[in-house]
């Protein structure tokens, strides 16, 4: 759960120091993709910890919290990362499709696990 929290704080306050140090501080170093890069290799990193991890969401008793964190965490990324690749770079596919596999493999896992 530490790895999962610093896979979604990190892009989140990279933002928000992007935000206010180009504001409000005028340091041009802190550019757009200072933010954006976090965000597209968040979900790549959250694949890897979801792939190494998945025994916990076959038995629902250990792993209840770690599913729905990592499936709001990469539901939550979704968006921005669809705004990146439209915008930003092509690269943002491969975090969009991160995203997409936590929640598909997640809910096959899940749907094993009862049968």
């Amino acid at each position: 759960m530490k790895f999962l929290a610093a896979f979604t704080l990190t892009p989140i306050l990279c933002f928000a120091f992007q935000d206010l140090g180009s504001k409000y501080g005028e340091w041009d170093w802190l550019t757009t993709g200072y933010a954006v890069w976090p965000m597209m290799i968040g979900p790549v990193l959250m694949l890897l910890l979801f792939v190494r991890n998945r025994e916990l969401i076959r038995d629902p008793h250990r792993g209840a919290n770690f599913s729905q964190t990592i499936k709001t965490v990469s539901c939550i990324f979704v968006l921005p990362n669809v705004f990146a690749a439209l915008g930003y770079s092509l690269l943002a596919v491969f975090p969009l499709l991160s995203c997409l596999t936590i929640l598909v493999a997640d809910w096959q896992l899940k749907k094993r696990a009862r049968a």
